[in-house]
């Protein structure tokens, strides 16, 4: 099959979704069928591309050669992948390939790896350290996990969509990764969160504050994407609370398995709780410091 005959479905369709679902059509590639829980978002992206809306994950399946998954959490690939449901993907698994990308437990890339294999498919996780920019733009850091030939043979689909394309090993390997990835990641943002809290009670001017961490050893990725939204209380969403609640989650998970202690991803996990316990869970993850700026979390 030559690579423009390839039909690709999604299933999830949300912010990082649907903007690969448009670099993909930007870059010549057949859209053919999107799915997501949110019908309104569906019937919208699908007359946008020009493809179907399907009905439910497994009619994507039925129409795509290759699927990507891009959904919330553990049980929403469950319930996706299901062994028995009607709508799953799995009807439809034989000869397809689905791309796993969403931020899951390892363990859930190792199942969903053996239901497609038993029905005769293949499956690849591809986690993404990125956001929706560079899923627009097509400049993802993808981490992908699996058979090696199954990489190999995504490797030009996938380059497509990302800039930093690695091979990190069999199923599950790289969900851990990602999960160490974002653990570090909302860590550096709640410690952000409460440096700039404080420059603030202190009464020192925060934009310069910023400068002088850009400069020194408080420099992070973190502070060049949420610090001035931080100080401008700027929390549209492009990661959420929620997920960040979710994956470091996830890595507390993992270092109890690994009867290690993590501290600092706990204290950091209780703070995004406690967001969603406000119901902020929809706001982006700079809100953390909504917790630690002392007139703002009254």
């Amino acid at each position: 099959m030559r690579q423009s005959d390839v039909k690709i479905g999604f299933v999830g369709v949300g912010r990082m979704g649907s903007n690969m679902a448009r670099r993909l059509r930007d870059q010549q590639e057949t859209i053919v069928a999107l799915y997501d829980r949110d019908r309104a978002v569906t019937n919208s992206l699908a007359t946008e591309l020009g493809c179907v809306a399907a009905a439910s994950p497994a009619h994507v399946a039925e129409l795509a050669d290759i699927v990507f998954t891009v959904v919330s959490d553990d049980s929403a690939m469950r319930q996706i992948f299901s062994a028995t449901g009607t709508e799953s993907l799995l009807c439809h698994a034989q000869n397809r390939l689905f791309v796993n990308c969403a931020t899951l437990s390892p363990a859930v890339h190792i199942e969903v790896e053996s239901l497609v294999t038993q029905r005769g498919g293949r499956s690849l996780e591809a986690c993404m350290a990125s956001s929706i920019t560079q899923a627009r733009q097509g400049t993802l850091y993808l981490m992908c996990g699996g058979r090696p030939d199954v990489f190999e043979s995504a490797m030009p689909l996938l380059g497509k969509l990302s800039a930093h394309l690695r091979y990190i090993g069999s199923a599950g390997e790289a969900a851990k990764v990602k999960a160490l990835v974002n653990m570090v990641m909302n860590c550096n943002t709640a410690a952000l969160a409460e440096g700039l809290g404080l420059g603030a009670a202190l009464g020192l001017d925060l934009t310069m504050v910023r400068t002088v961490f850009a400069q020194t050893g408080a420099a992070s990725r973190v502070l060049e994407t949420d610090g001035e939204d931080m100080q401008n209380r700027a929390h549209d969403c492009y990661f959420s609370a929620a997920h960040a609640a979710k994956d470091s989650g996830i890595a507390l998970a993992l270092a109890k398995a690994a009867e290690i202690t993590v501290p600092l991803t706990q204290a950091t996990y209780d703070q995004y709780q406690r967001l969603l316990a406000r119901g902020k869970g929809n706001l982006d993850k700079s809100a953390v410091s909504e917790l630690t700026f002392k007139d703002r979390e009254r």
